[in-house]
């Protein structure tokens, strides 16, 4: 008897193999392959068999399986977003394929202590309307002001799902949101939650994909790579900040986790929530159509305000060498005598973004990459944010002697050191990616936070996604900035979901908070919009917009990025790859055009864009085209459905 045997590498097919024991489709099994064994996955039986082969035999068959809804949710997302099947199953049993026939690993829940939690009137309403679908697929938007409860409203519907006998997933968009949504969810459950993402080490996935797959591990907490975990019976799936771009896998497997969470639920035919205070342009787009269901929690729970705002013109606010203005100064002077604490906000890790000579105008360019260096204080060097290139800036200037670099623009170290000059007497710290390296840093942090003993925060992005500060009721923005930089469709939507976002970390226990826009642009529509409040008038005109300018989500597109050490070897691959993609009657072929960002670790990068009716996949015909090119050796493809971005 024969079978096929999926591995979890680079392949769109999978092996044949002698079985002398009755294997059944989704069992794990043992095989040789080369001169190692590894462990796959018997497979769909519907590929064509390799002819005059000698076949060799499986090995083990393990006491693990994964169910035909995975298999069929794999073969899905392979085709969907261009990807060898064989990765695909390695993101679903990769990680502990060499250890799985192991038997030295037991699943602990730990206990802790538990709070009562009640839900207020409006928390209540929203838990009933998503409970009206149950046992059959479906999509609900759980939107809430920031501050609202929505987290208490999903728990709650977890709660009676897990308590007949199935599984949930909850999705972050971030690792770091981990520790934060942990005690949360220790304080309401009694128990520690089971967390997966990329940082865990290999004895920690192994322990809980085996609870996972035998369905001990009821409550799953991880970031993208969770969402192809084989679950036994899993009953709900929850999206947390479900517009968050950091859903988006750009390298590797590239996919959309969101998007490709709602296809796993269809395929376990199980309800999903996408949760929001402002959901993505593609989600508010469906609840308009009536294709998503959708609740909204309109107040904050304890009913308290969200903040005031004050507008500060940069243009008549003269600031010399100086980035935070006198009138922001003396407003937050006010909230820092009642203890409360304060946030600056800039969109910036480092210390500066531009380092240009002032005697020969030498600008420190990364090496690899086509972009800026950041000087960096903590390290006292120049670092690339995209190949992590590090320089010092000790450089021989092309006028006389060394460089003498002038910074240009502030990043967050930058605004510490003006914020320490203004504040020298109180405690202040950076939140930021650079900072917060180690769980230790980020513990002590959150708890200087919580028990206030920290009198100013200044963060980046990453400050404005879901965090709970009790005594925050002061946030400057350094440069409410809302112009974009040209190469991505989606900087109106990010920006009324980050300020959005950013807002609702400000006065979650108190009736009287601010938030300060410091800005260039204070006439700008967005920003004068944002302020009263009314995000879906501006989502509802970027979707006019978008449907203008053939965008999604009224077309789809399939960017192809074709990268060589050669600039000229990239542009004729892309030349010729768009002469074979154009017998493709029902495609539109955009470029080929220099990607914005020209260079990448050495390799330069031409772009393709392909546009075609949002009712079609295309992508079985593009990936035939594809699979037929013969292209030099020199060239990388890399293949990108649904992009978010144009760089």
């Amino acid at each position: 008897m024969k079978a096929q045997v999926l591995l979890p590498k680079v392949f769109n097919f999978p092996f044949t193999y002698n079985s002398k024991n009755a294997g059944h489709i989704g069992n794990l099994v043992e095989v040789p392959f080369g001169s190692k064994k590894e462990i796959g996955v018997i497979w769909n039986n519907n590929y064509p068999e390799p002819k005059n082969l000698k076949i060799k035999d499986i090995g083990k068959i393990t006491e693990y399986s994964i169910n035909k809804k995975l298999i069929d949710f794999i073969e899905w997302f392979s085709s969907y977003n261009m990807v060898p099947i064989g990765l695909v199953l390695k993101m679903a049993i990769g990680g502990i394929d060499k250890y799985i026939i192991k038997k030295d690993n037991i699943v602990e829940i730990k206990k802790t202590e538990k709070k009562v939690f009640r839900l207020n009137s409006e928390q209540e309403k929203a838990l009933n309307f998503l409970e009206k679908v149950n046992g059959k697929f479906d999509v609900s938007v759980l939107q809430g002001t920031t501050g609202s409860g929505k987290t208490l409203v999903y728990f709650e519907r977890i709660k009676k799902i897990i308590k007949k006998n199935n599984q949930a997933l909850v999705l972050l968009p971030e690792i770091f949101l981990t520790n934060d949504f942990k005690s949360r969810f220790e304080e309401f459950f009694g128990f520690e939650p089971a967390i997966w993402h990329s940082k865990i080490t290999p004895k920690q996935k192994r322990i809980i994909w085996k609870g996972i797959i035998s369905n001990k591990i009821k409550i799953l907490v991880g970031a993208r790579s969770a969402l192809l975990l084989p679950f036994k019976k899993l009953g709900i799936i929850i999206v947390d900040e479900e517009h968050d771009t950091s859903y988006k896998q750009d390298e590797g497997v590239i996919y959309n986790a969101r998007d490709m969470a709602i296809s796993r639920a269809k395929f376990e035919k199980i309800p999903i929530h996408l949760v929001s205070s402002v959901p993505s342009i593609e989600t508010f787009n469906n609840i308009i159509n009536k294709k998503y269901r959708h609740i909204n929690i309109v107040k904050r729970f304890d009913e308290y305000p969200l903040p005031e705002t004050k507008i500060i013109n940069l243009n008549i606010a003269k600031i010399k060498n100086k980035f935070i203005a006198n009138e922001t100064i003396k407003l937050v002077k006010n909230y820092l005598i009642k203890n409360e604490q304060v946030l600056f906000f800039i969109n910036r890790r480092g210390f500066a973004p531009y380092l240009i000579c002032k005697k020969c105008g030498n600008k420190l360019i990364c090496s690899n990459c086509s972009l800026y260096l950041t000087f960096h204080k903590i390290k006292n060097k120049a670092i690339c944010h995209h190949c992590s290139f590090e320089k010092g800036i000790k450089t021989k200037c092309n006028s006389d002697g060394n460089c003498e670099f002038i910074m240009y623009g502030p990043g967050v170290e930058k605004i510490f050191e003006e914020v320490k000059e203004i504040f020298p007497s109180k405690k202040i710290s950076i939140f930021s990616s650079d900072y917060l390296k180690t769980k230790e840093k980020t513990k002590d942090l959150f708890r200087e936070i919580n028990e206030n003993k920290l009198d100013i925060l200044i963060g980046t992005q990453m400050i404005s996604k879901g965090f709970n500060f009790p005594k925050l009721n002061c946030i400057v923005v350094i440069d409410a900035d809302f112009s974009g930089r040209g190469y991505d469709l989606r900087t109106t939507e990010k920006n009324i979901q980050l300020y959005h976002q950013l807002s609702g970390r400000a006065g979650r226990f108190s009736s009287d908070s601010l938030i300060i826009y410091q800005t260039l642009t204070p006439y700008d529509a967005t920003l004068n919009e944002l302020i009263k409040n009314r995000s879906d008038e501006l989502l509802k005109n970027e979707l006019l917009l978008r449907q203008r300018n053939k965008l999604p989500p009224f077309i789809r597109l399939i960017s192809i990025i074709v990268s060589s050490k050669d600039r000229s070897l990239s542009l004729q691959g892309a030349r010729e790859i768009k002469a074979k993609l154009n017998l493709i009657k029902e495609l539109e072929i955009l470029g080929p055009v220099d990607s914005p960002l020209l260079k990448i670790k050495k390799n330069f990068r031409t772009r393709l864009l392909i546009r075609f009716n949002s009712r079609f996949l295309m992508q079985k015909k593009i990936t035939n085209v594809l699979n037929r090119l013969k292209i030099s050796s020199k060239i990388k493809l890399t293949v990108d459905v649904d992009p978010i971005n144009f760089a």
